[in-house]
């Protein structure tokens, strides 16, 4: 089992950039898939991007292709987000969620994450 807690979040203005980060308890954080999700206020949880064990595949939402970007410390236990040139359409809660899987997958789909952290707030104004 892990524990995920999200830091990271705050209100900036458009153009801005933010780094969220996501630590994670427990010594097997290297076995995990982590990716991040985000839920705007009276939409549907969405995927924003995702990491696979090792580092080595990555996969974003087209809507954030090419402004944000997800990484991962193994040896601190950490998956981060960078997220650059931010609109107010990047406003919402992000969420860290982690599963155990094999080595090079990676997953779009909330329903395959077990663990989820309490959430981050991104706020962007106009």
């Amino acid at each position: 089992q892990v524990q995920l807690v999200e830091s990271g979040g705050g209100l900036v203005q458009t153009g801005d950039s933010l780094r969220l980060s996501c630590a994670a308890s427990g010594r097997t954080f290297s076995m995990y898939v982590m990716g991040w999700f985000r839920q705007a206020p009276g939409k549907e949880r969405e995927f924003v991007a995702a990491i696979s064990r090792g580092g080595g595949t990555t996969r974003y939402a087209d809507s954030v292709k090419g402004r944000f970007t997800i990484s991962r410390d193994n040896a601190r236990n950490t998956v981060y987000l960078e997220m650059n040139s931010l609109t107010p359409e990047d406003t919402a809660v992000y969420y860290c969620a982690a599963t155990v899987s094999g080595s090079g997958a990676v997953y779009t789909s909330p329903v395959n994450y077990n663990y989820w952290g309490q959430g981050t707030r991104v706020t962007v104004s106009s």
